[in-house]
């Protein structure tokens, strides 16, 4: 009897995970667990550098790359540095900025540095109460999460000497080197990111956003070009510029009171950036492998080579993975997995 508690418990544990992080109540141990990362070091070409949340002038030698923490998807965002190091020409020139809630941030930073021993990254507090009041609820419960929206704040939560951010999803893993995609001219736009310049925008707005002229006004006259959030090249000095994080907050407000959208935080950015974004290969975000957002079923590649893949949807690889009932593409998350899986007890 003892032996079968102790089975149904390690069978439970990753449905009782998200139910503590759900209701706000997970601790330390309803944290995942995972093994060391190897050190990856720089080759012979690759500039001496160093980088220190202080460094007051920018380094051009230093890539930096920002991603959320958070307890739910902290094995996609392990799987995802540990994916961009691997890949990376020059890895210990990658510094990572995350964004987590001040509840959990010591326990990550714990996380974070037993698993990467080597890795230059800051944390930094996230306060929900930013967008709490502005967020209403969409068609997934993860993407009402203050979290979410974390990426409209990168300019005012990084270093000014940060002059330029690659923000990553937490589901995503990277396959080339990162470099590559630092290095895109972004000319005089803010953002760089893969875009498909044949989009619907009467999907991605409510009648009521059509129906008010001057919201409606808003996208008159420019391309219908849909980017995904999720991978972005952003000119952090040009968006402190332009004030662009209480551009998309307006919209946000304007939402909260007339619902003129249903999914998440990209309309916002599609009001304001749609049209206005530096074209990236789309090699850089081969995004859809978790399916559409209320199912989640398994998708193909586009057509096309590949940089980078991305699990945005519903089905996570790592959830699927664990259920025993992977889609054919979750293997090609796997090699990136550092979670320490906890063995079965044996009934003998």
């Amino acid at each position: 009897m003892l032996t079968l508690r102790l089975r149904l418990r390690f069978l439970l544990l990753p449905l009782l995970l998200l139910v503590a992080v759900s209701s706000g109540e997970a601790s330390v141990t309803d944290l995942p667990t995972f093994r060391e990362a190897p050190a990856f070091r720089n080759g012979r070409e690759c500039p001496k550098t160093t980088w220190s949340a202080t460094d007051r002038t920018h380094n051009p030698s230093i890539i930096h790359i920002a991603m959320t923490l958070d307890a739910i998807y902290l094995r996609g965002s392990v799987a995802g540095v540990f994916s961009v190091l691997q890949h990376a020409s020059c890895p210990e020139n990658v510094v990572f900025h995350f964004i987590a809630t001040h509840r959990r941030s010591a326990d990550l930073r714990r996380i974070i540095s037993s698993t990467f021993p080597y890795l230059a990254f800051q944390i930094y507090h996230f306060d929900p109460a930013l967008v709490r009041g502005k967020i209403s609820s969409s068609i997934r419960r993860a993407l009402d999460q203050p979290l979410n929206y974390a990426r409209i704040y990168l300019a005012d939560l990084l270093p000014t000497a940060v002059k330029r951010v690659i923000y990553f999803d937490s589901d995503l893993v990277v396959v080339d080197d990162v470099a590559k995609l630092w290095s895109i001219d972004l000319r005089r736009h803010v953002v760089g990111a893969p875009e498909y310049c044949h989009a619907n925008f009467t999907h991605y707005f409510t009648q009521r956003f059509w129906s008010v002229p001057a919201y409606a006004a808003s996208l008159r006259g420019r391309r219908p070009c849909y980017f995904n959030t999720g991978v972005m090249v952003i000119d952090l000095g040009k968006w402190r510029e332009g004030r662009f994080t209480v551009k998309l907050e307006i919209w946000m407000r304007i939402q909260k009171r007339h619902r003129i959208y249903e999914l998440g935080s990209l309309p916002p950015f599609l009001l304001v950036f749609a049209g206005d974004v530096e074209p990236v290969e789309h090699r850089w975000n081969q995004h859809g492998l978790g399916g559409d957002n209320l199912e989640g079923l398994c998708r193909n590649l586009h057509p096309g080579p590949v940089s980078l893949l991305h699990w945005s949807g519903k089905g996570k690889p790592w959830l699927r993975l664990d259920s025993k009932r992977p889609c054919p593409l979750d293997s090609l998350w796997s090699p990136y997995d550092l979670y320490h899986h906890t063995p079965l007890i044996s009934d003998s």
